[in-house]
């Protein structure tokens, strides 16, 4: 019998295979996918065990408790200069990868388009696929991972229903400013067209740089899908538990996606969630400068090799153009990069070939992930700094 023809165009995640690599090489350091291996706020996880132990085990309201949803109103509100109605705009989902798939689900008919900027988190092409719709691709470009006005412009057409941003940016840490927001905003007016913004990294950025969610801009109030979670910010990967926001119309078609995906997120986790966002400016000044100096001790490690490091305005990836070293020790491509990588010098990455359409476009580029505890990433800066003396042991 014939299974789904959907399915059969892409693979299993590639990232979380390199974390189950990693694992199979003990005493190696998963830089590969990117969750923290150090401990979240104790008052976050103390106020979920607290929901726990006082029975708030049950069913949660499908789209998500009232004092989360208030929650993610006011925080959208002073930080994402957005006016979200908590009770009609606001749905809590199953981590930020939920909100994506349902989003596109409630928004794709047949013959739909969706562009995607690439390199892009692995997700968004079979999200794209799974909704329904034909994925376009428009390249980001290093080393600053601009993309071409006119190439985006000419991408745009009448079967254009949603472009997906993701800003900060998997796997680049490009931070998109407010001339290409708008820029984009203006070609979604004229195509009546949605962005859908994942801005889960929206407090890792570096430098100069600031977040500016397209949703804030003028005529796109109603045609903006802004996804999120507590995931990176709190170094809560594990508790899935994200939001969209969008207007009432399109909420409406969200909430239905997931109810019948997932039914709801975690009650108690939620009531932790809700705490998370109440967090003053204090923890997210310290956020920045952790992981501030997290990347520029793994960026200035990778200077010193062959794998020539991209520096990153946000997130917390650094993406590496690894031509001379595939060359010199005659590697085919990414993939094997990344094996050679994990089993000779003890470090787990990504290749950069997951992160584009044609895989082909990242065969030579690897993704580094920086979100990891002082000691943990000394003990890379040691395993790097004798990569010149790897050799295939293959």
């Amino acid at each position: 019998m014939d299974l789904s023809k959907i399915t059969q165009q892409f693979t299993e995640s590639i990232i979380r295979d390199m974390t189950r690599v990693a694992l199979r090489h003990p005493g190696s350091i998963n830089l590969a996918q990117g969750f923290p291996d150090f401990p979240a706020p104790e008052a976050i996880k103390q106020a979920a065990i607290e929901a726990i132990q006082k029975d708030m085990n049950q069913y949660a309201v499908t789209w998500g408790i009232v004092a989360l949803r208030e929650a993610i109103a006011a925080k959208a509100r002073h930080y994402n200069h957005l006016e979200a109605d908590p009770d009609k705009g606001i749905t809590v989902t199953c981590g930020s990868t939920e909100g994506m798939m349902a989003s596109l689900r409630a928004i794709i008919n047949p013959g739909d388009e969706i562009i995607i900027f690439e390199p892009f988190y692995e997700n968004y092409g079979p999200d794209c696929l799974l909704s329904g719709a034909t994925p376009r691709y428009v390249r980001l470009r290093p080393p600053d991972w601009s993309f071409d006005f006119d190439e985006l412009e000419k991408t745009f057409n009448t079967k254009t229903k949603a472009i997906v941003i993701n800003t900060p940016n998997n796997p680049t840490g490009k931070v998109f400013s407010e001339e290409e927001l708008r820029f984009i905003a203006g070609l979604c007016v004229q195509y009546d067209a949605i962005a859908v913004t994942d801005e889960i990294y929206e407090h890792i950025i570096y430098d100069d740089h600031s977040h500016v969610s397209i949703a804030s801009l003028p005529g796109m109030e109603d045609r903006s899908i802004t996804i999120n979670s507590i995931s990176k910010t709190y170094s809560l990967t594990g508790w899935r538990v994200g939001w969209v926001i969008a207007s009432e119309r399109i909420t409406k078609e969200i909430r239905k996606v997931h109810d019948f995906l997932t039914v709801g997120a975690a009650a108690p986790l939620q009531e932790g969630a809700a705490f998370a966002l109440t967090l003053g400016k204090e923890y997210y000044r310290w956020l920045a400068e952790f992981y501030q100096n997290a990347r520029d001790t793994l960026y200035y490690a990778l200077l010193e090799t062959d794998l020539h490091p991209y520096k990153p305005a946000g997130a917390y990836y650094i993406m590496c153009e690894c031509t001379d070293f595939i060359q010199q020790h005659q590697l085919p491509n990414s993939l094997e990069l990344a094996y050679f990588l994990v089993k000779n010098i003890g470090i787990a990455t990504v290749p950069g070939s997951s992160f584009y359409s044609d895989p082909s476009y990242g065969q030579f580029q690897i993704r580094f992930c920086f979100c990891k505890n002082p000691e943990t990433l000394q003990k890379a800066q040691t395993y790097l700094a004798n990569i010149a003396k790897a050799t295939d042991n293959r």
